[in-house]
């Protein structure tokens, strides 16, 4: 592998490619290009399946994918086309509304995110694959695949498959092993902490330990920005370890909007937030909590993205860093300082604040990875619906699975696969090989963001106040009550 990678996407997030993170061009339009890689004997575009995806990401599988789908099934008669998207995704996301809106017959198949997903559900612009489908697929899915995943291409009322789950992302801690070793830890303790989830008090006293024996100036790198990567993610999943919801839990992601709780103004949301805002702050006070030690991460977080909070970790800044799986080639690929192989980097479940049986709210507490990750979804108005579905079916295979592990480090969307021989060998797959066990219990863990048309406006409001909480601009508690009062507003 040579340093493709990905992570999770969204809404403002720039790429759906593992080896870019710079944004590209505006918005698509209503018309489709077909890039330069049409496979079969056909003229461009006529005859082909068309799957439709960001620019970078077909310079990534261009050269691989076709070939492994005729490898698991698919007739070689059936040739492969690919339309380049933007490779930003909510512009890939308005592109399809207006392309499926307009009635036009291609892209037959679209990648679709699964932050928004259920927009083109709702719109009815995808196809019902629980009708498309043949029942030993939808079964295969149904039972070997991660629930969650699939959870986020289904339709939330009827429960039909309506994309086809295609790769999973999700957050993980990530950890410099040298600056581990230098207080104290050895090689029995990172494999504990590869599969046994700490608590955040237990994360807390060694990353300040850490801290204290090396060289690093910062315990923790996250994503904190005013934007949805911390409402639907790294915010997320701290919420959710101590035990809270947006919307009263698991069950409501997907609504039903207006008839849901929202709660956001409780002990667990307000405590998650001052856990995070006492990393920061430089003393106690009484937005903070005693239990944990102040100073462990810079104020700088609350204008990080994914990015922002890569690069002082990858070159020694900080002993600590949450982010997603395209961090590892992007870090040992990389030329960044101290990181060569995977003797210096480690990797974690997030951890914790209470067990999953003390939750105030449904399917919360424990480790809680967010959900990132893409899907295949049909268009209703394709033409080559029959050759469409087969390449859908070639997709579900265990080896095309794997062949795109190694081909682009996209994780398969089983959890079974994540134990497989050729999955955990860095000699066939990469670096990744090497953090498939944390990667596993992280998706067996994961937490889906919330799934409905009113999601992406409600994200950009928890962005801004979970952003200023943990700033000091305002108490945790006065967050709380603010976003209550917003969120019950916007449910309305």
């Amino acid at each position: 592998m040579s340093g493709r990678y990905s992570r999770g996407s969204t809404e403002n997030e720039s790429s759906v490619s593992r080896r870019t993170f710079v944004a590209a061009a505006g918005a698509t339009g209503a018309t489709v290009s077909l890039a330069g890689c049409i496979y079969g004997d056909g003229d461009e575009g006529d005859g082909d399946v068309v799957i439709a995806m960001g620019s970078t990401t077909i310079d990534d599988v261009e050269d691989g994918m076709p070939d492994l789908l005729y490898e698991n099934g698919l007739d070689e008669d059936i040739e492969i086309a690919f339309s380049s998207q933007s490779d930003d995704t909510g512009d890939q996301r308005d592109t399809y509304s207006q392309l499926i809106e307009a009635g036009e017959t291609e892209p037959d198949l679209m990648m679709c995110d699964t932050g928004w997903t259920n927009v083109l559900i709702e719109n009815g612009y995808l196809a019902n694959l629980s009708e498309e489908l043949d029942d030993d697929t939808l079964d295969l899915i149904d039972e070997e695949y991660f629930e969650a995943f699939v959870d986020t291409a289904r339709d939330p009322e009827s429960g039909d498959l309506m994309a086809l789950p295609l790769f999973p992302d999700y957050g993980c801690m990530y950890y410099n092993k040298s600056y581990a070793r230098d207080a104290g830890y050895d090689d029995d303790d990172f494999e504990e902490w590869a599969t046994e989830p700490m608590s955040w008090e237990e994360w807390a006293e060694l990353t300040g330990e850490m801290l204290e024996a090396s060289d690093a100036e910062a315990g923790l790198a996250t994503q904190w920005d005013i934007y949805e990567g911390t409402s639907c993610c790294s915010f997320n999943e701290v919420m959710t370890s101590w035990g809270g919801a947006y919307f009263g839990g698991e069950e409501n992601l997907g609504g039903p909007v207006g008839d849901r709780p929202v709660t956001v103004d409780e002990e667990e949301f307000i405590d998650a937030l001052a856990m995070m805002r006492t990393f920061v702050s430089d003393e106690q006070d009484d937005d903070t909590l005693d239990e944990f030690p102040t100073g462990i991460a810079p104020t700088d977080i609350t204008s990080w993205d994914e990015e922002g909070a890569r690069e002082p970790f990858s070159s020694g800044q900080t002993a600590m860093l949450r982010n997603w799986p395209y961090i590892v080639p992007a870090t040992l690929d990389g030329d960044d300082y101290p990181f060569d192989d995977e003797d210096d980097l480690g990797a974690m479940p997030v951890p914790y604040a209470v067990e999953e049986d003390e939750a105030a709210q449904p399917g919360a507490g424990g480790t809680a990875s967010a959900q990132g990750g893409w899907h295949i979804g049909l268009n209703p108005n394709s033409e080559r619906t029959e050759e469409a579905i087969q390449v859908m079916q070639a997709m579900t295979e265990d080896d095309f699975n794997l062949g795109m592990l190694e081909i682009v480090a996209w994780l398969p969307p089983k959890p079974d696969l994540f134990d497989d021989e050729e999955a955990t060998d860095p000699d066939d797959v990469g670096p990744i090989g090497h953090y498939m066990e944390t990667l596993r219990v992280a998706g067996e863990n994961a937490m889906p963001r919330p799934v409905t048309a009113q999601w992406p406006s409600q994200a950009e409001i928890i962005a801004e106040q979970v952003n200023q909480a943990v700033a000091g601009d305002q108490s945790p508690a006065d967050t709380a009550a603010d976003l209550q009062e917003a969120l019950e507003e916007s449910e309305s």
